[in-house]
């Protein structure tokens, strides 16, 4: 005997065989406002990067010219993020039963990734500063990174009120702030260009902010290459899930216990539950999907109930 649980929503029973089938509901409102927000942020972006481009060139920094490269790469990454988050909101299909929200995954993964290869990039071209200064613009650096600095602010606040349980969200929001702690290592390069006629400062500062940019950015490869994996989520102990279990009145044993990411925020379970007495099979199977759905906020899950003699054919022919 198979059932699907999902708590808080019905779902339609296939009456050939008296299991509930499979289904998967996720509201569009917290998707419509990421899309409208992403969208808002990345006019946004692309504005102030066209902005920079031209003050990085005709000021000579590298500050500037960086930033509006990794800024390049946010709108980039921006673009598909808001493709992912519409994409993903498509209905699942008979080869698609979980939908496309892997779709976002990806998108976080790629958008961690490219972070991570920019700043690098950066790091480079620091050094290459280092062994032959270039005379920078400190006035021009200093205006074009403050607007920057502005832009780059009211984007991190429409986003922070996203979604952000959407690893994908989390991955724009991260190019934002990037972009944020980018303005203000110009902002202080060029006022250290100004007033010391320090030019070192304004690749100093491009490696300060590559460094936290990589850090950010390998937290959120590591978060999406162990969705993808199908590992269980951090938050959620195993150990402690098999033992809640067992102590449900009724159960005998478990087995096959599994506990993955559908996507961000969205966690499955399949388990395999022997009981006492197949008698007692929809109260125990009541109680575990309550139990479930309450300690550990797994509303999506697959529990087979067996009873001890079919449980032990099995184990046998295993053998």
């Amino acid at each position: 005997m198979i059932s699907h649980a999902h708590h808080h929503h019905p779902e339609p029973e296939d009456h050939s065989t008296g299991s509930k089938q499979p289904h998967i509901h996720i509201p569009d409102t917290n998707r419509k406002t990421s899309q409208r927000l992403i969208l808002i942020v990345l006019v946004l972006t692309l504005a102030i990067m066209i902005a920079e481009a031209v003050g990085g060139y005709f000021s000579n920094s590298l500050a500037l010219l960086s930033d509006a490269g990794h800024m390049l790469t946010d709108v980039a990454a921006l673009a598909l993020s808001l493709f992912a988050v519409r994409f993903a909101s498509r209905p699942a299909t008979p080869r698609k039963t979980y939908g496309f929200y892997r779709l976002e995954i990806l998108a976080a993964l790629a958008n961690g990734v490219t972070l991570i290869v920019l700043s690098l990039l950066i790091c480079y071209e620091a050094y290459q500063r280092f062994l032959q200064p270039e005379a920078v613009k400190g006035a021009t650096l200093l205006l074009i990174s403050t607007l920057g600095l502005i832009v780059n602010l009211v984007s991190a606040y429409l986003l922070s009120k996203a979604h952000l349980g959407s690893l994908n969200v989390r991955g724009a929001l991260l190019h934002v702030l990037g972009d944020l702690l980018g303005s203000f290592a110009a902002i202080a390069a060029g006022v250290l260009i100004i007033w010391r006629g320090w030019i070192w400062a304004d690749p100093l500062f491009s490696v300060i902010i590559s460094f936290l940019i990589i850090f950010s950015s390998w937290r959120l490869v590591a978060d999406a290459v162990n969705i993808l994996l199908e590992a269980t989520p951090s938050h959620i102990n195993a150990a402690s899930v098999e033992q809640a279990i067992r102590k449900v009145d009724g159960v005998h044993d478990v087995h096959d216990l599994h506990i993955w990411t559908i996507t961000s925020d969205r966690h499955a379970l399949t388990a395999h539950v022997v009981v006492n007495d197949a008698r007692d099979s929809y109260r125990v199977l009541r109680e575990l999907r309550e139990m479930l759905a309450e300690q550990f906020a797994l509303t999506h899950s697959t529990i087979q109930i067996e009873d001890p003699t079919f449980s032990t054919m099995v184990d046998f022919g295993k053998k």
